[in-house]
């Protein structure tokens, strides 16, 4: 019987597992960093920087969704730190387009749906009286759709309340609804775990700063 020398070839699987781990960290870290720019970013132009470091990782990394999920996330605080319309439509419009491509590699997860309805919400402040009808309820439609896929997302808990709490005050009824998911929302923050290390981490300042209207 002939033998076959294994060796070589635990050798040369040892060194795919190595290199395979060693482009997972490279990967890791370069999200990690550009993360922390979208979350605390000063200015503009230090974000954009970061959304379209995000935007070549996801155009190399076919099978990851986090990639151009923070590039929306990116676009979306450009929007908000624009002063025009045009301005804040054509940043949101880049963050639909690009959160599009993160549906498509994984559409059954909750965060982007989450923010799919966030940017449907910023929406409405662009132009509240001509938008507010079109854009309020497919926001409310797209956080139930978001909570209904992932019961536990602290984030589409927070925004759904935000919107409850803004739909009460605009029609003059009791917020006691928006009030009630708003502390749904604290509570799954506080027990919210993740064995992703990309897993979206923000959304906990908003909801904290929404507890003193339901005082």
């Amino acid at each position: 019987m002939k033998h076959v020398n294994i060796i070589p070839l635990l050798i040369a699987a040892l060194a795919f597992l190595a290199v395979t781990a060693s482009a997972n960290d490279r990967y890791t870290e370069a999200m990690q960093k550009n993360i922390e720019i979208v979350y605390k970013g000063k200015s503009v132009e230090e974000i954009q920087a970061a959304v379209n470091a995000f935007e070549r990782i996801g155009d190399a990394e076919k099978s990851k969704w986090e990639p151009f999920y923070y590039a929306s996330y990116g676009y979306l605080m450009v929007a908000l730190r624009q002063n025009d319309p045009a301005g804040k439509d054509k940043h949101l419009d880049l963050a639909l387009g690009v959160l599009k491509k993160a549906s498509a590699v994984n559409p059954g997860e909750s965060e982007i749906v989450a923010l799919e309805g966030f940017i449907h919400m910023i929406r409405v402040s662009v132009d509240p009286a001509s938008r507010g009808q079109q854009y309020s309820g497919l926001a409310m439609q797209t956080f139930g759709k978001a909570i209904g896929m992932n019961p536990e997302n602290p984030r589409a808990l927070a925004l759904m309340a935000q919107m409850q709490y803004g739909t009460a005050q605009f029609f003059g009824s009791p917020t006691t609804e928006a009030c009630g998911t708003l502390q749904k929302a604290l509570e799954k923050f506080d027990s919210y775990t993740s064995e992703n290390p990309l897993a979206p981490q923000w959304g906990r300042n908003m909801a904290e700063g929404m507890k003193e209207k339901c005082k």
